[in-house]
Parts: C-alpha cells; structure tokens; sequence
C-alpha cells in the first residue's frame, strides 16, 4: 500500500523536489492529448498531479482508465508549475506533482450527485448518498469548523473551571415542551424510558450534588411536528453553575463566544453584547429574536388616525388598539402590484384581517387607504416617517396581534427580498414574562420551562390577580435573527417550584410521579444557581452563513424526521417485539 507522506492541502514550493505520496480521490481528470492531468482531493485540499507519457508510458496508459471518486494512492515527485499555470486559488497552486506511481484502491460508478462541484441536487437525493454529499469541499469545511467550535468550548470552560459531566440518554418522561422519544423497556414490561429533551433536571441534581460548575456538549431530542429546520436530535452546549445570578451567567457566555469565534473562526466580536427587553423587542420589531442590522423598526402610527374618517380605523383607535408600520427603504420601483398582493396574503395568513401599504414615489404618495385618509398620509409625509422611494407596510388591531404579525412580515421579507448582510448582530434580550397563554388550551404555559425562576416581587403581587405580568429570571441570546441561547436563574426552593407547577395546571399527583425526585433533591439544601443551553448546530449554521442546520450536521434527517439513506424508523421483527412485550394492532 502507498500510504501518504502529505496531504492533498499541504504541498507548497518548499517542497519542490521531494518524493511524495498522497492518498485521496480523484476530483477530476483533465486529458490534454499527450499530458493527463489528475486533480487529487482529500478533506485538506487538493492538489494536481500529471502523468507524462515520454517519462512513464504505461504508467500513463493506466491513468486513463481514471474517473472521478475513484480511490487513489500516488507516488511522485513536486515540481513548480510554469509561470503561466499558477492558480492562486488553491492552496498547492503553486506546484504540481510528476506521477512515478499509481495504485488504484477502488473504483467508483459514476455518483448519483456531484462531488467536484455545488449543485442544487435535490435534498432528498443529497441525503440519500449522504456519505457523496460530505465529500463536497462546502460541507467538509463546515464540519470542520464545528469540530473546532466543540473544541473551543472544551478548552475555554475547562479553563474556567467547569467540569464536562454526562448525563443519562435513558430517563424519565417529563413534559418539557415538546413530545418525548420514548424507549421500551424489556425487563420492565409495559414501562419506558424516555430520551432527554435537554439535560435540564439532571443539571440541576449536579448543582445540588455539589459540582458548582458543568458543561456537556449534549445530545437531545424531541419528536416535535413538522417545523422547517427543526431535527428531532440535536446537540446543545449545556452550562450551568451554582452561586450565580444571570449576570454571571452572561460573563461566563460572553468570554466562550469571544473565545470561540475567534479559535474557531479567526472572528473577532465585541463584547458586551448589546440588551434588549423583550417588551422593547417586541415592539420595536415584532420578535423576541430580531436581525437589527436591517433597521425597519416598528413605528406606532395611532395618533395620525385619532380623529380620522376612515371608520376601520377609528374603530381600532376608539378600542384601544394600535396602528403600526415599518418602512422598506428604496423598494417603491420594485414591488409591483402583485407583489403587495402577496404580501397582503402573508400579513393575512399571520392573523390580520388586512394589510396598509404606502408608497411614496416620483408621482407623491400611493396607498390602499389614500382616498379615506389623504390628511393623515399627508402628516406622516410631512414627518418623514416615509421618504422618496420607501414603501411602508401598516396594520391596525390589538397590540400583541399586531406586532407578531409585522414582525412576522418583517422578517420575511428580510429573508425573501434582502441580500444577506456580513457580520454577527448579537444580543440578549432580558425581562421575559414567566407565563404565557394558551388560547387553544385556556390555560398557562410556561415562556420558557418550568423550573425558572420567577421574579418574586412580581409574584406575590399579581399570582392572584394576572399572572401574565409576572416576569421571569429568564434571557436568551439572539444572533442575526436566530435564537442561540435559552437560560434561566433556576428555581432552588420547593415551595416555589410547587407553586409553579400549580400555577401551570398540574395536579398534585401528576407533580409527584413527575418530578418527585427533582423536589426531594430540594429538600437537601439546595444552592441558588443558574444556566443556560447554546444551540450547537444553529450556532455554527450561523458562523458558516448557511440557512439550514442540514448543513452542518454530518447525517441529518428529513423534515419529516426520516433517514432515508439508512431507511428509518423501519419495522423491526416480531421477536423484537415479543422480547418487549409489544404486539401492534392491525
């Protein structure tokens, strides 16, 4: 066997006259009529390396028979490239290797996607031949970089003093959220464990344990419906530490990303990061996580239409409710009627009964509502609310309505119609409620979980009266628009976290075959501490600049939580079964 000396990414002109082996792919094969050229791939690089008739005929002739994917070894000499001939765009591009060797370990059929190049193969058939579609230099690069990103997070929180501490994969169902993963059990008949949503009780027993300071690089699950760029398992950067506030909390988060970002990626980003109440969030862009890099901040509008003779309108005024917008600068020539029809569908979609649009251009101001709010138009004009060449998008209703579905409108047309922007816009956002409603339910849920802390003050004076006020000790960490980071000051007293379990609906008995041992744990003194959970994948999605997760994870599933190059979830046999205990019915 020929095993390599180099890689296909590292030769350069001080190796000039070396005898070298590499061992790769072949990219692809270049005949020039009396020279043959062969590009020789690895995840380091590659490199180009010709066979020469005059020196080596039957070497040569066996060179022809190459094709791409075929496996190779090659033994040979480096050369300088003529003058002409140097590609600067890669990194061996300034040798070349004359082939004195060649031994072919495997052939390949021709692939059913390209390698050698990106193409907009159908997802489906990438992932099928998932194993061809990781030798395409993009992904090798990505996972290369989350490699470098856990390593980072190993290396700065060891450094810190946390300890990488496992956690059980087998465990007990709990709602967290989400529908749990469940396993059978087959010396328990009839029981089942459940695979970790997040690691989030067993961090918490850790921290009553004693160990002040834990991370895990963590493998999660969740058997969630449908959603575009969601995984059913995931891995998260867990961290939790006891005798903290969250203050500590973004220190500790704060020096890791600036760590990481820069051994990872060779980025500088400064820190602090910027903060943002979820209040202000929401109103000023409809998003618990939004990309302020594009501007097109929410303006309230209601007092233009105080006194209008647009009945609608004055409805919304006279109920309490709001009129908002946003502008979009210089896109008054771009969007056709059509388009603002289809926008007009999307606000729809997202709950409104209708979409405002206002156009100032060359010919002054158009809008759907001009003939019944010409004066009003006229003052928003006048206060430059809206320039030459802007388009402003506006709805009226309830607050809360009102800013989700421009924030919603917002963030699509940043998706749809924007050129992505460099640079990372990081921030927290703080001061979440603690509580949320579910309409379809009728009753309260948790913002964030359940084990986080309320704002005791906040607590005691509305629990009775309208628990929605409550604020939580809660903060996420958003970056270009994408939530990275959930974490929480954790619930340490179990009168507390009673209380809040009743405050969520659940009954006592349902409280003890839950989280009975989470509550006797805190019967043994436990510390006040604090954490949080960075998302691994969307993390590097992000560094990498790639819109799906799918891009950085080596084997992911479908949309539909399917592998479909191994070809599951399959059936399994009957003895399978019968050993579980199972029957299924027709």
């Amino acid at each position: 066997m020929l095993k390599r000396t180099h890689t296909c990414g590292e030769l350069s002109s001080q190796d000039i006259g070396k005898e070298i082996v590499l061992n790769g792919w072949v990219d692809r094969v270049r005949d020039l009529g009396g020279m043959l050229f062969v590009l020789v791939r690895d995840r380091y690089g590659k490199t180009q390396v010709y066979f020469d008739p005059a020196a080596d005929k039957q070497l040569y002739e066996s060179a022809l028979k190459l094709g791409n994917e075929y496996t190779v070894g090659i033994k040979g000499i480096v050369n300088k490239r003529p003058e002409k001939d140097i590609n600067t765009n890669m990194s061996t591009g300034e040798i070349e290797v004359m082939a004195k060797e060649l031994v072919v370990f495997s052939e390949s059929e021709t692939p059913p996607i390209y390698v050698n190049k990106e193409d907009d193969a159908n997802e489906n058939l990438r992932l099928k031949y998932r194993y061809l579609d990781l030798r395409k230099e993009k992904l090798q690069k990505n996972l290369m970089l989350r490699h470098r990103v856990a390593q980072a997070t190993r290396n700065y929180l060891s450094s810190t003093g946390f300890l990488e501490i496992e956690t059980p994969f087998l465990t007990k169902s709990t709602p967290e959220g989400a529908r749990d993963f469940l396993v059978p059990s087959r010396l328990r008949p009839g029981l089942f464990y459940a695979l970790p949503q997040s690691p989030q009780i067993f961090k918490q027993l850790l921290m009553v344990s004693g160990f002040d300071r834990y991370f895990q690089i963590a493998r999660c699950f969740r058997d969630e419906d449908f959603r575009a760029d969601r995984q059913p398992e995931f891995t998260q950067i867990d961290i939790e530490a006891s005798f903290v506030d969250k203050e500590d909390i973004f220190a500790v988060v704060e020096g890791l990303l600036k760590y990481m970002f820069k051994q990872a990626a060779g980025v500088d980003i400064q820190t602090p990061f910027k903060r943002l109440s979820y209040a202000d969030a929401m109103d000023r862009y409809g998003s618990d996580k939004p990309d302020t890099r594009y501007g097109m901040e929410l303006k309230d509008l209601t007092g233009y239409f105080a006194g209008t003779s647009a009945a609608f309108l004055k409805s919304v005024c006279d109920n309490g409710g709001v009129i908002k917008g946003f502008t979009v600068e210089n896109r008054a020539d771009k969007y056709s009627r059509k388009k603002l029809d289809e926008f007009t569908e999307q606000a729809k979609k997202a709950g409104a009964n209708g979409l405002i649009w206002i156009i100032k251009d060359k010919d002054g101001i158009r809008s759907t509502i001009k003939k019944m709010a010409e004066k009003e138009l006229q003052s928003i004009e006048n206060d430059g609310i809206i320039n030459s060449g802007d388009v402003m998008f506006v709805v009226a209703g309830e607050q809360r309505s009102v800013n989700k579905i421009l924030g919603q409108l917002r963030s699509q047309i940043i998706r749809d119609e924007f050129e992505k922007l460099d640079g990372f816009d990081i921030m927290w956002i703080v001061d979440f409620p603690m509580f949320a409603f579910n309409e379809e339910e009728k009753k309260l849920e948790a913002e964030h979980h359940p084990f986080t802390m309320p704002n005791l003050s906040d607590l005691e004076m509305y629990e009775k009266t309208d628990p929605l006020k409550i604020k939580a000790e809660c903060y996420d960490l958003v970056i270009n628009g994408y939530e990275m980071l959930s974490g929480s000051v954790r619930i340490h007293r179990k009168d507390i976290q009673k209380k809040v379990f009743e405050m969520l609906g659940l009954p006592e008995e349902e409280i003890n075959e839950k989280f009975g041992f989470l509550l006797d744990a805190f019967r043994y003194g436990p510390p006040p501490h604090a954490g949080c959970a960075l998302g691994l994948d969307r993390l590097v999605a992000v560094m990498c600049n790639e819109d799906s997760i799918k891009e950085v994870i080596a084997f992911p599933k479908t949309a539909t939580g399917t592998d479909i190059m191994a070809d599951a979830p399959n059936i399994v046999g009957e003895r399978q079964l019968r050993d579980l205990k199972i029957s299924l019915n027709p």
